[in-house]
């Protein structure tokens, strides 16, 4: 018997159903590329492989590749499914070419909790974005990337530049072995596709944004005065009807583009 391990964030999902409604919620057609991430024991790559996908499972754990090769010998064979060892961070633009020979893909994953963010950046930021990207999530992850509360986020403000995010629906813990500290929720991210003309513009809208967030108690003028002066956002603030009270989490993404943009 393979136990998780806490050090990769493992928590196997094993309802049955739960498994079958995320691969509903890819809504995928029959031979599209489907990246999983972490696959774990193989539950969903089974549901996967059963809706149609030719599946990409990459796995850094050393001792779920045997296992994983083993229940999936036939389809590794007849190549619907590709099972690679290596940590989903070292995967390169050239890897992601090779991996769906530059067709259009989807990402479908119950992912690590602990590099969510990374995962979710790493993916929306690439030069070969997927199509539609539904992750298992903290739910209160999805909470803040949905912004449920009407406060915006660094998160929710990265999320929502490339893609919408919208819930497909809660799962709680005792779905999970072992069972995690925390509530999950399945978070669908779709129409993606990249606004930045450039990588420079793509780094800048990012700094910008984190400048407007350093001290989330205060106002928002206060903090972007790292990067220009007040006198300057006054002006700016006038410009765009803003309130010189206002604080980062209130600002909408469009008010956070011409912001940046100016």
């Amino acid at each position: 018997m393979v136990f998780a391990k806490k050090s990769l964030g493992q928590n196997f999902l094993i309802t049955p159903r739960i498994v079958e409604m995320i691969a509903l919620a890819g809504e995928i057609k029959q031979g599209e590329t489907v990246i999983e991430i972490g696959p774990g024991k193989g539950a969903l790559t089974a549901e996967l492989l059963k809706a149609g996908a030719r599946v990409v499972a990459i796995e850094k754990d050393d001792r779920l590749i045997p296992i994983l090769s083993d229940l999936f010998k036939k389809e590794i064979e007849n190549k619907t499914l590709v099972l690679i060892h290596k940590d989903v961070m070292d995967i390169s633009d050239e890897d992601l070419s090779l991996i769906t020979s530059d067709e259009t893909y989807k990402v479908i994953a119950n992912i690590p909790y602990y590099i969510t963010g990374q995962i979710i950046r790493t993916f929306l930021s690439r030069t070969h974005q997927p199509v539609t990207m539904i992750l298992m999530v903290q739910k209160e992850v999805a909470n803040r990337t949905i912004a449920r509360d009407g406060k915006e986020s660094i998160l929710s403000l990265a999320v929502k530049i490339y893609a919408t995010p919208s819930l497909v629906m809660n799962v709680s813990r005792g779905n999970f072995f072992p069972i995690p500290n925390v509530d999950s929720a399945v978070l669908k991210l779709s129409d993606i596709q990249n606004p930045f003309k450039d990588k420079i513009t793509e780094d800048r809208f990012f700094a910008f944004v984190k400048s407007g967030f350093a001290q989330k108690r205060k106002k928002l003028i206060s903090n972007l005065a790292a990067v220009e002066t007040k006198e300057n956002l006054r002006e700016l603030f006038k410009k765009l009807s803003l309130d010189e009270n206002i604080r980062a989490e209130d600002l909408t993404l469009t008010v956070w583009k011409k912001l940046a943009e100016k």
